[in-house]
């Protein structure tokens, strides 16, 4: 697959102005049809979450939409039913939440660093598109969305993470393990896309080494999905090399990092 060229920065800029008013038409449609909206994204370290969910949530409305990003688990939560201490967090009436890292955390970080056991990681992978398909079956719009980069931009911007005085809150002892274990964290990734992809709970793959671009897509992406009144069609159309539903095909034909 062909390297996605830089976007200019005057052309993003403005782009995102437009994406933006219409993320605000959006909220104004979902408040009003009471429709409740989750949006999950997961990726290696530093494959841009934090940047993509910034720039949705940027002029929405706070007190409809809420981001969380849980810490590490309680030795209470531990104990307790896996999913439990994510479900206080999920969307009600007029709601839109994003998920900055999720339940999928015991597919990947978990997983690849010892956390759980083979037994806690089975009962997962067993379960949770039963869960999600509930969520949907009881009026939750679930997207799922995976942010893809490569092992060389991986490691240009944990780097630039630790040179960088306004970006040390985001070190922590985990990076260098998500370096050593690139082989590992491709392993698991892979068979979570596999095993939790669903026709109902499918996976969207965003080719994420570009963040400018990848930001754009992801909100196009969103907004094609979803229906509000005045969408302007021809601005959110994604381009369909940058996010598009995950395939097995994706894993040897370059569209995914390995």
């Amino acid at each position: 697959m062909a390297p996605v060229p830089p976007m200019d920065k005057r052309d993003y800029k403005q782009t995102l102005h437009g994406l933006q008013v219409e993320l605000v038409k959006l909220q104004r449609h979902f408040i009003r049809h009471r429709d409740k909206i989750l949006v999950i994204f997961e990726g290696r370290d530093a494959a841009g979450k934090d940047g993509t969910i910034k720039r949705i949530v940027q002029h929405l409305s706070p007190r409809e939409t809420r981001v969380v990003a849980l810490g590490r688990p309680s030795e209470a939560d531990r104990s307790a039913w896996y999913f439990q201490r994510y479900v206080p967090h999920l969307p009600t009436a007029e709601e839109f939440v994003l998920f900055n890292r999720s339940w999928y955390n015991r597919a990947g970080v978990e997983r690849v660093m010892g956390f759980c056991d083979d037994d806690q990681y089975e009962e997962f992978m067993a379960t949770v598109v039963d869960f999600e398909q509930m969520l949907v079956r009881s009026g939750i719009k679930l997207f799922k969305y995976y942010l893809d980069i490569s092992q060389a931009e991986q490691k240009k911007r944990l780097e630039d993470r630790r040179t960088d005085p306004l970006k040390q809150w985001k070190v922590s002892a985990i990076d260098n393990e998500a370096v050593k274990h690139w082989a590992d964290y491709s392993h698991a990734r892979n068979e979570m896309l596999a095993r939790t992809h669903s026709p109902l709970t499918p996976w969207t793959v965003v080719r994420a080494n570009r963040k400018r671009v990848a930001r754009l897509n992801v909100i196009k992406d969103l907004l094609l999905r979803l229906d509000y009144e005045g969408k302007d069609e021809a601005l959110v159309l994604p381009n369909p090399d940058i996010v598009f539903a995950y395939d097995e095909a994706c894993l040897s034909n370059g569209m995914i990092a390995v």
